[in-house]
């Protein structure tokens, strides 16, 4: 859970950060052609897989950029919060519910490189002399621990 939400942040992070640049924000339909073509790209999309997967990511991309007009207006309450992460926990299980088995298990890496901040052109960038080596890890560290047992002593 904690990971769609992660994920879901960092893309709207990067799209947000791509464009400021540009001082304009991306329209709905501009974020979620994005998004449908980064996936298509890896998992070999359907027809109707991007389809179905664009209203998903279209709807969410849209009620999240208004409650992000509405925190830039001072008019954003508590609830606010919630309702942006509940939107992306709803697409991200929306969008895996679509996709078959194999396709499934690779959005899954999809959503681990998008948690870590690798990304293809990342992966395909050289090393140079005296680089400081890079650390992989993945998302175990963003799960929550599992329980403590005491121990008997």
């Amino acid at each position: 859970m904690k990971r769609v939400i992660f994920l879901l942040l960092v893309l709207a992070g990067i799209s947000v950060a791509a464009n400021a640049q540009q001082n304009k924000m991306p329209t709905p339909d501009e974020i979620a052609k994005k998004n449908v073509d980064d996936l298509d790209k890896r998992l070999k999309l359907n027809d109707t897989q991007k389809s179905v997967i664009y209203r998903f990511t279209f709807n969410q991309a849209k009620e999240q950029a208004d409650l992000v007009k509405r925190q830039q207006a001072g008019n954003s309450r508590e609830e606010d919060v919630d309702k942006f992460y509940k939107l992306q926990n709803e697409t991200s299980k929306s969008i895996r519910n679509v996709l078959k088995g194999e396709q499934q298990t690779e959005y899954d890496k999809v959503i681990e490189e998008r948690l870590s901040g690798k990304s293809a052109k990342n992966k395909s960038k050289k090393k140079k002399k005296g680089d400081e080596p890079e650390v992989e890890g993945d998302i175990k560290g963003l799960l929550s621990a599992p329980p403590l047992v005491p121990q008997k002593q």
